[in-house]
């Protein structure tokens, strides 16, 4: 029997470490891990938080996981290695690559890409994704994977015999920051010689993909395993060169900048240049340029570090054979040599325009080539080409740049910067996380008409319980001011309806989610983008972002759209939602009741109003009754629940009544808590409604306070939808301390609905300073209404009002007022609902 030691653990398999032994029985039944692992869909949410957790701790000298992953580096490394990794994997690096590559940040979720058509498309995993990765890069193993998890694959990954346990321990650490062990199940990491055939072919054959790293011995090697209609991910060698125009090979700072590219990465990245072309067929220039580039080279410092090291047999014998050939063809008058006494680097000047590769290590051609040879010399190599550095003038920039691409270069960069890239950058002409996708597409039939995201009925978005401490507006506020200023690219107030106007600040990324969440959630309520001609009439200017955000909301779903936005001239309004056939309404309760009412006439008489979607506030039963019976309203749904802060939160369906709401459960995680203690309530009981917002760029807005009281209702909605449904019962600021009695606004409401039938606005005015405090409830104006009436009907049917007035704590009077005399916020026209001047 064979004992296993700690030492012989080389392999990685779904959570634990194992040895050769126990390695080569799992691959035998490696068909069947990946079928049980890809029974439930991973979410990019669940890669993007465990990789942000492992991010900032490689980016912590002190903190123990830096300090376990120091020890796997390879020879030569130091802990730039470490932040290299942590710099690919932190949440805005890893988002804007799935922002550019699969188009947001939850692409496995079937949604519309045109909310007209009852079709649905995502990006789905191909299955097993086997990554072959190169001996020379310690960054490629583990980064590569991450790439296979991003687009939600079971992922096996070969690292070489004489590699560290680097990407074994590292992906290890990965695993152990996701609670819900989703990583874990699709993270196999084994090390073995190329040689071991066997091994290698029980990995590749039940692939769905294979990425291989290496030349073509190397791809060679992997694609004879390779099943047919398996897909091959060739990330192999390529060649780069530079390109200078006479202007510019005549520039010391561009030959400054070329040898900085020559000598960054002694050449061993594919992005380094091998071969420096001039815009010229005059060889006597090439020769010329040669002795000056060489002076640049010679006087670049040697390398340090890993770059220093000795060269292998094989690599000293090719610079010495290619050396010797062109001192050979000097005799010729082909070729000139220019070296470092020392070997330390070579200039090879050459007549013959072909590409020619490098053998390295600070050695470079240089040859002629007048741009207008440009393709035919180098389309023949277009498989192997990769980068152009390009020096010239802007309109040679222009030129050159389209050229060199239609010749096969796939990325031109400026010189001194070929080996630098940025975030979201295609490899090779490609982006990799959709060579690990699939594109995706479900047809469906005019029952999922408000159904904007099929996985919705399929199951329920699932993320950790949220942690730490509990916020409010007024700590957002502070946090604020430590939002670095290219995440704060849009910035809204609110309207200040709770209070004093606050600032809020989005990323346009964050803003583009946060409004493709709306629009789903619009399209649940029944909006129908293909049919429906929209007036958007919620305020705007001052910063307030209803207006701005509706427009963009139906930008998205292509909807038809009037953008006349809330004013004082009711007529005119009224005017163009008739002249301009509108049917549907956006815009704050308090604004459609006035403009409906003043324009009664006028809008009866044209008919065609059949929806309202509003936001801001809510409309009472008795408004509803008469905005269906008087105006022959079909539609009355909330538009969205959300906040300035947090952006959109929840969302009505045709199912939905009064103020019940789905949660965006793609985007947030709802608690409910007591209104005395930090824990959370029982089931179905009230509770102050808290919310985690996961995706905010340079923000993190954990367990908001938003301000709002509500109750979750048990079990799945009629609709189908399975995401969670909560009704929202008011405002904290709606319960008001009067003497020792707790009174409530929208107890108030219920009565003027259910007891006066009073369809019109309410506004309560607390005021002290005398004997006793003040109630006074302001009732919009009507014919019907009658304020001795209305007063002993509120005594009556509010027990805890009546005992306040009749033990003298409380003075209560009832005003009849017009809807335009009531008080509202500037910047919204949002119902001041509790107007309280006690000091």
């Amino acid at each position: 029997m064979t004992v296993t030691t700690e030492n012989d653990r080389h392999h990685y398999w779904q959570g634990a470490f194992i040895g050769d032994e126990e390695a080569e029985r799992r691959l035998a039944g490696l068909p069947a891990a990946v079928e049980a692992a890809l029974a439930a869909p991973l979410d990019t949410e669940t890669v993007l938080a465990a990789c942000d957790q492992l991010a900032a701790a490689l980016s912590d000298p002190a903190h123990p996981v830096h300090g376990r992953m120091a020890a796997h580096l390879p020879a030569g490394e130091d802990a730039g290695l470490l932040a290299e990794l942590a710099a690919f994997l932190g949440r805005d690096a890893l988002t804007r690559k799935l922002r550019r590559e699969l188009g947001g940040t939850a692409p496995q979720r079937l949604t519309r890409p045109d909310a007209k058509e009852t079709v649905y498309e995502a990006w789905a995993p191909v299955g097993l994704v086997a990554h072959i990765a190169p001996g020379n890069a310690a960054t490629v193993a583990p980064l590569s994977l991450v790439e296979g998890l991003l687009a939600g694959n079971v992922n096996i990954l070969k690292t070489s015999s004489g590699d560290t346990l680097l990407a074994q321990h590292l992906l290890a650490e990965l695993a152990a920051l996701d609670p819900t062990g989703a990583l874990a199940e699709r993270i196999v990491v084994l090390r073995f010689s190329s040689s071991r055939q066997e091994w290698l072919r029980l990995m590749c054959a039940p692939a769905d993909a294979v990425a291989v790293w290496g030349g073509e011995a190397a791809v060679e090697g992997v694609a004879a395993h390779v099943p047919a209609g398996c897909r091959l991910v060739e990330w192999g060698h390529k060649i780069s060169f530079a390109y200078l125009t006479r202007d510019a090979w005549q520039d010391p700072k561009a030959l400054e900048a070329l040898a900085a590219d020559v000598c960054v990465f002694e050449q061993q990245a594919c992005s380094s240049p091998q071969v420096v072309y001039l815009d010229t067929e005059d060889t006597d220039e090439v020769f010329a340029f040669a002795e000056r580039f060489a002076a640049v080279l010679a006087a670049v410092p040697p390398a340090q570090g890993a770059g220093a090291e000795a060269l292998d047999p094989a690599e000293e014998a090719e610079l010495t054979t290619t050396e010797l050939i062109a001192r050979l063809e000097e005799h010729l008058g082909l070729t000139r040599v220019l070296a470092a006494p020392d070997g330390s680097w070579r200039v090879l000047a050459d007549t013959r325009p072909a590409l020619t590769a490098s053998p390295l290590h600070r050695t470079v051609w240089v040859k002629p080539l007048p741009r207008k040879q440009l393709i035919p010399t180098l389309r023949p190599m277009r498989r192997y080409l990769q980068t152009a550095g390009l020096a010239g003038s802007r309109a040679d920039i222009a030129e050159l740049s389209g050229t060199v691409l239609a010749a096969g270069a796939t990325r031109v960069t400026p010189l001194g910067a070929m080996t630098a890239g940025y975030s979201g950058e295609p490899h090779d002409g490609v982006y990799a996380l959709q060579r690990y996708s699939r594109r995706v597409a479900v047809q469906a039939d005019e029952r999922f008409t408000t159904t904007a995201c099929l996985d919705d009925l399929a199951r329920p978005v699932e993320f950790p319980a949220p942690t730490g401490p509990l916020v409010d507006k007024t700590d957002v506020q502070q946090l604020n001011h430590h939002v670095d200023r290219r995440d704060a690219e849009l910035y809204f107030r609110s309207g200040g309806s709770t209070g004093s106007p606050a600032l809020s600040l989005f990323s346009y990324d964050d803003y583009d989610t946060q409004m493709h969440a709306a629009a789903r959630g619009l399209q649940a309520a029944g909006y129908d983008p293909a049919h429906d001609r929209t007036a958007n009439l919620f305020f705007c200017g001052g910063m307030y972002g209803s207006f701005i955000s509706f427009f963009s909301i139906l930008e998205r779903l292509g909807g038809v759209q009037m953008p006349i936005a809330a004013g004082t001239d009711h007529r005119a309004t009224a005017e163009m939602l008739v002249a301009y056939e509108v049917d549907t309404l956006f815009g704050m309760p308090s604004y459609l009741w006035q403009l409906l009412h003043e324009e009664g006439d006028r809008l009866r008489a044209y008919g065609g109003i059949r929806k309202i979607f509003y936001g801001g506030e809510h409309f009472t039963d008795e408004q509803r009754r008469t905005l269906t019976e008087t105006f022959g309203i079909e539609v009355i749904r909330s538009i969205t629940y959300g906040s300035t802060d947090l952006g959109p939160l929840g969302y009505q369906c045709a199912e939905s009544d009064g103020s019940v709401h789905h949660l965006h459960a793609d985007l947030h995680t709802l608690e409910i808590l007591d209104v005395g203690a930090d824990r959370p309530v029982e089931p179905g009981e009230t509770g102050r409604l808290v919310f985690t917002t996961r995706a905010r760029r340079g923000q993190s807005l954990g367990r908001y306070v938003i301000g709002d009281l509500g109750r979750a209702l048990p079990g799945r909605c009629p609709c189908g939808s399975h995401a969670p449904r909560f009704e929202l019962l008011g405002r904290l600021g709606d319960v008001m301390r009067v003497g020792t009695f707790f009174l409530n606004y929208r107890r108030f409401v219920a009565i003027a609905g259910e007891e006066l039938r009073h369809s019109g606005e309410l506004q309560v005015v607390l005021s002290g300073g005398g004997a006793r405090e003040e109630l006074t409830l302001r009732m919009e104006r009507s014919a019907d209404l009658r304020l001795p009436e209305a007063r002993a009907v509120f005594l009556t049917a509010y027990p805890e009002l009546r005992t306040a007035v009749e033990e003298r704590l409380l003075d209560f009077s009832v005003e009849a007022v017009d809807g335009a005399d009531l008080d509202r916020t500037p910047a919204s026209g949002k119902l001041r609902t509790v107007v309280d001047t006690r000091r």
